[in-house]
């Protein structure tokens, strides 16, 4: 108990620095720490918060890391992933939410601030597809398949399928390299032309495929690939 009025000071500083100067007035540490000290209101938070960012090799590792693996991390329970995933959520909403106010096309760097959010440092291959409308405003964001450490599948009739479904003008794929590297593969490059003529002979346009790595990403549009 004697040590309680600290830890109470120190949060209150911290909470008076994000108030007065945002959030770049707290370093990736103090964020997390604080954040973590709400689910763990009793305990110095400040070493878990620095393992954790060393374990997930930083912030961005960290928010996007699975309940399991953050779990697995001493320290950690049940409220505290879940105060982490919180955090997670509510940063994909207000990005997502910047995606949705205008055609796609017209706010691409709003598109991949959005996906390299969600995805570029997944460690598992995951594949979305965005559904457009004929004014190429975002109808609905789908994660079609997840696969292993360096896979997953994407069926082409599927994902026609399911774009007849919702009457959708227009595609565009993206899916992460857990490498780090968002280079398209020969399947990449191969899989999107299938998916292309088989759009076309629907009207359904596919505008791109966007690889997000920890590296960057990677736009076959803008490559020529397609």
């Amino acid at each position: 108990m004697s040590d309680a009025p600290d830890h109470s000071g120190h949060r209150a500083r911290l909470r008076q620095r994000l108030f007065q100067g945002g959030p770049d007035a707290l370093m990736d540490h103090e964020l997390v720490e604080y954040l973590l000290a709400l689910a763990i209101p009793r305990r110095d938070t400040k070493p878990l918060a620095k393992a954790l960012l060393k374990e997930f090799d930083g912030i961005a590792g960290l928010l996007t890391a699975d309940a399991e693996a953050l779990a697995r991390v001493p320290g950690m329970g049940e409220t505290s992933a879940a105060a982490i995933k919180t955090a997670h959520a509510a940063a994909l909403r207000l990005l997502r939410a910047r995606v949705t106010e205008k055609p796609v096309l017209a706010n691409w760097q709003a598109v991949i601030d959005y996906l390299r959010a969600d995805m570029a440092h997944h460690k598992v291959e995951r594949v979305r597809v965005l559904h457009l409308n004929s004014r190429n405003m975002l109808i609905r964001d789908e994660l079609m398949s997840e696969g292993s450490i360096d896979e997953a599948a994407l069926y082409v009739r599927e994902v026609i399928r399911r774009a007849v479904d919702l009457g959708s003008a227009a595609l565009i794929l993206v899916h992460n390299h857990p490498s780090g590297d968002p280079s398209p593969s020969r399947a990449d490059v191969e899989v999107t032309r299938n998916l292309i003529d088989a759009g076309r002979r629907l009207g359904i346009a596919v505008h791109d495929h966007v690889i997000m790595g920890t590296e960057g990403h990677a736009s076959m549009r803008g490559l020529g690939l397609i």
